[in-house]
């Protein structure tokens, strides 16, 4: 067991994971101003802490990691951790771990919703009454798409992606497909699934939800060849990490009509900017990555990345540990 520790947190995160924490023994510090620290205060920092919990908006390199290899453990208050080069992380002795499954329901929630924005044009119909469009009733105009019976394509069916899909056939009776490294039995048990290749996803599915971890083999994934294999009366959601599509190619594929809609809670780069064609578009709608932003999902990821470093200090198992 270490006889001390501390810690730095690197954002203003909820308190019930720090409290859990100081309970333990361990000396805690929290950065607490609104925006993140400067990659430079950041570097400074680190090499007077022991432990590091740390968010997305940091990257850990093989440079960071190569000037700080007296950290215990770097602990991600994420479920994603493609912000920190695992292969650095293990060639200089420092243990990474995440905060998997606390965010799952939250995250479902947001695709579903965004499913229903752009099936309905919601974002778009919405801004019409703030310009003052809203004036007499059109049949034919700024019609929307229903979803019953459709055909659903996961990209990625992980504990997200059955979430969502249970939603799915729920409310709307879909038949579920999905494309994965390897099967997913209780997905085929629970919700007749049915694995298939990444084009047959692609072909057949009215649908097609991304919530695959974001790698060197899924970067990219969506881009104009798998858009132009879709069908025109598609639609694409993402809720996972925004290099999974290839935003311009995304654009182009709306604006020809190659498939019908798109909504994203995750961008390619992030922050979004303000005159992105996709926020305009009548079909599309974009949530700036609130995927995990519910009290219940956000007090979660606190206790997750505390148990880490917790179980660090005390010389035990880390309960979440990736690398």
């Amino acid at each position: 067991m270490l006889i001390y520790m501390k810690v730095l947190v690197c954002l203003n995160i909820p308190d019930v994971g720090i409290e859990l924490m100081k309970e333990a023994g361990i000396t805690v510090v929290k950065w607490t101003d609104d925006f993140p620290m400067s990659p430079e205060r950041f570097h400074l920092e680190a090499k007077n802490y022991d432990a590091l919990l740390t968010t997305s908006n940091y990257t850990i390199d093989s440079d960071f990691l190569k000037h700080n290899q007296h950290l215990k453990i770097i602990s991600q208050y994420a479920v994603g951790y493609d912000n920190i080069d695992l292969r650095a992380a293990a060639q200089y002795g420092v243990p990474i771990a995440n905060a998997p499954n606390a965010m799952t329901d939250a995250t479902a929630d947001i695709a579903f919703g965004l499913l229903l924005a752009v099936s309905r044009k919601l974002f778009f119909m919405h801004k019409t009454i703030a310009r003052g469009e809203w004036q007499h009733f059109r049949p034919q105009a700024h019609l929307g798409m229903e979803l019953k019976n459709k055909t659903l394509g996961i990209f990625g069916l992980g504990a997200i992606g059955l979430e969502f899909a249970k939603r799915c056939q729920g409310a709307y009776q879909m038949n579920v497909l999905y494309c994965n490294r390897s099967r997913n039995e209780q997905a085929e048990i629970a919700l007749k699934a049915q694995k298939v290749s990444f084009g047959d996803l692609l072909k057949e599915s009215d649908i097609i939800s991304t919530h695959s971890a974001l790698t060197d083999e899924t970067r990219n994934t969506f881009n104009a060849a798998a858009f132009e294999q879709m069908k025109a009366s598609s639609i694409f959601l993402n809720t996972a990490r925004g290099a999974v599509h290839n935003e311009p190619d995304l654009i182009k594929a709306l604006e020809n009509g190659t498939i019908w809609g798109a909504g994203l809670d995750v961008t390619d780069p992030e922050p979004m900017l303000p005159d992105n064609p996709l926020l305009q578009m009548e079909n599309v709608a974009v949530t700036p990555h609130i995927g995990s932003a519910t009290v219940t999902a956000r007090n979660r990821m606190s206790v997750y990345a505390a148990q880490n470093i917790i179980a660090c200090f005390k010389g035990e198992e880390i309960p979440y540990r990736i690398g």
